[in-house]
């Protein structure tokens, strides 16, 4: 594997408060409007320009499924909205489903909270529920995915990441 997507996740897990297992909180600040930040968070081909080409397609409804993945390619991840108060959260079920390593992890839970801050919002990102030795994969991936969203949404382009540019590599068969 070439060494510019070989890239360790360093994140750790802290333990959730609540004694569910593990942790992992992330916050960012995007210059945007909550409308728009929740549309590139539901929309399949906007989310796809951020999350290493995976769609997730819902009706985006309390108690609905969702499904992630490549189109013509892997299932990334599925689960449940639990909780759908757009555009301020939304809290979904995490199922992983790229390896049997990660599917072994079962569910968690992943909740997305925005609030307005002047002219831009912070985007907190919570993944909890995760076995407190979860495999980093599970979790570590939330850095590059959330700075792609922060630079589409602010510059109209697309961030190289390790992550990015691994999947568009396997996309074309290298």
């Amino acid at each position: 594997m070439p060494e510019e997507f070989d890239v360790p996740h360093r994140l750790r897990l802290a333990p959730d408060p609540e004694g569910q297992g593990g942790m992992a909180v992330f916050e960012i600040y995007i210059k945007t409007t909550p409308e728009r930040l929740w549309e590139a968070i539901t929309d399949p081909e906007m989310r796809a320009k951020y999350s290493f080409g995976v769609q997730t397609h819902s009706d985006w409804t309390p108690g609905s499924e969702y499904g992630s993945g490549v189109p013509g390619g892997i299932d990334i991840a599925e689960g449940e909205n639990l909780e759908v108060d757009p555009p301020n959260r939304l809290v979904q079920t995490f199922t992983a489903l790229w390896s049997d390593e990660v599917k072994e992890a079962g569910a968690s839970r992943v909740t997305w909270e925005i609030r307005r801050v002047g002219d831009s919002c912070m985007l907190t990102v919570i993944h909890d529920e995760l076995p407190i030795d979860a495999n980093p994969e599970l979790y570590g991936g939330w850095p590059m995915i959330l700075s792609g969203l922060k630079t589409l949404l602010e510059t109209g382009e697309l961030l190289d990441t390790p992550g990015s540019l691994r999947y568009s590599q396997a996309g074309r068969g290298s």
